[in-house]
């Protein structure tokens, strides 16, 4: 799940947390998106660095139409609703019949947080878009039978690097998930000692660069790929 540490405490950031409902625009339509701390926790939150990737996403310029596209740890599903309108698009052909190219997008958590997930994606997706979004369960370095190896174009992340022991299965997780035109994007604010350490690690495996910098989130936004790649968008 997209979990974080959090303690609790008083002021508006709390106050976000707690409430039943969270709301955003993005890609030209309202995101409106349930919220359910007393049940799923951290997991069922809108977390800053989810937030930093869309906005990363919508004016980067990124082009996700026709895309294959995976969320891990989607929690509330924010970041692959997003992708999914920004991945919106369609082809004429020569013969003037229509195509759909839109992204195909797959949205990712445990077990326990895909209902609340579904609901979510489902509410804020046009009729359209919903067959393009699929959400699956995916427990890092369990499931990965059910993805294909090498199979996305894009695998999106926000404030998944939180507990040590989850380490060696995320990284295993990139890379089955991983072809060597695959870009990596993750976000996440930089807590603790181990976060450095995944890092670290990922570097290990993987070419990594930080592409932005929210200065007033603080939050950072990594880049990775297999080999020694550093491929534009």
């Amino acid at each position: 799940m997209a979990l974080v540490p959090y303690e609790e405490g008083g002021g508006w950031g709390a106050r976000q947390l707690h409430s039943p409902w969270a709301t955003y625009r993005f890609a030209g339509s309202t995101i409106r998106l349930r919220q359910d701390w007393r049940r799923l926790g951290v997991a069922a939150v809108v977390w800053d660095a989810a937030v930093v990737l869309c906005t990363y996403l919508e004016i980067g310029g990124i082009d996700l139409r026709d895309r294959s596209v995976i969320e891990l740890g989607a929690g509330t599903g924010l970041l692959g609703i997003v992708a999914t309108l920004l991945g919106k698009g369609f082809f004429v052909s020569l013969f003037k019949a229509i195509y759909n190219c839109s992204a195909r997008v797959t949205i990712t958590d445990r077990a326990a947080a895909l209902e609340f997930l579904e609901s979510n994606v489902q509410a804020n997706l046009p009729s359209e878009l919903r067959p393009r979004a699929v959400v699956k369960e995916l427990t890092w370095g369990k499931d990965l039978d059910n993805f294909p190896p090498g199979g996305f174009d894009f695998i999106l992340g926000a404030d998944i690097v939180y507990l040590e022991e989850t380490f060696a299965e995320l990284l295993q997780t990139l890379e089955h998930l991983c072809s060597e035109q695959t870009v990596i994007l993750l976000s996440c604010r930089i807590r603790y000692e181990r976060d450095h350490k995944f890092l670290k690690m990922l570097r290990g495996r993987f070419s990594v660069y930080e592409v932005h910098y929210d200065s007033s989130k603080d939050v950072h936004i990594y880049k990775a790929q297999k080999g020694s790649r550093k491929d534009d968008f």
